[in-house]
């Protein structure tokens, strides 16, 4: 036996799985529902192997979230290696928070539904967002961009603001605009919070 081999099947299955995530996102955004033989046709798998991954459609759509918020996450590290804290911070709330509110109205309103069934969104799902946050916030904070002391939640409710912007609209420009707003407001040396 060797060792760090990936077993074919389970590399199948992730594959599987993975394709069906996409596929369920993309009808998401186009149409705000799944359909599972829908999903299966564009992600190229049988019916039952949707099944087997999501035995009902609120837990694909709750994978489905899942899954966008792990990217929006997973993106923040590379994001500050990649440009200084303040550009970091504006390039996640426009290029990747706003474009994902603006995009995933769709699995907004699926999740709703969904949530009505299952009882509430995942609890970690939250806490991951204020993670992110959090780093973004911290990066600036030692940069000297930000001053020190802002909760992440705070800043994560002002960013629910980009709900409010139409999706069909110049929202990029809005966008910049509310980012604007609130990155003065979190500035070092601006009025220190009460």
């Amino acid at each position: 036996m060797t060792t760090g081999s990936v077993n074919p099947r389970r590399a199948d299955t992730r594959r599987n799985h993975e394709r069906i995530l996409t596929a369920a996102a993309d009808s998401l955004a186009e149409t705000g529902e799944v359909s599972f033989n829908a999903v299966a046709k564009t992600a190229e798998v049988g019916v039952g192997t949707v099944y087997r991954h999501f035995p009902t459609p609120e837990a694909l759509i709750l994978a489905v979230y899942d899954r966008e918020v792990r990217h929006l996450v997973e993106v923040v590290p590379h994001l500050l290696e990649r440009y200084a804290p303040d550009r970091a911070f504006l390039v996640w709330t426009t290029d990747h928070l706003a474009h994902y509110m603006m995009t995933k109205r769709g699995l907004a309103n699926a999740l709703r539904v969904a949530t009505v069934a299952q009882g509430k969104l995942p609890a970690d799902a939250y806490e991951s967002m204020v993670g992110a946050v959090a780093t973004l916030l911290a990066a600036n904070v030692e940069a000297g961009t930000v001053r020190a002391g802002l909760a992440p939640e705070t800043v994560l409710r002002a960013l629910g603001g980009l709900l409010y912007l139409d999706p069909t609209g110049d929202w990029r420009s809005e966008t910049e605009k509310l980012a604007d707003l609130l990155w003065h407001g979190m500035c070092a040396g601006g009025r220190e919070a009460r």
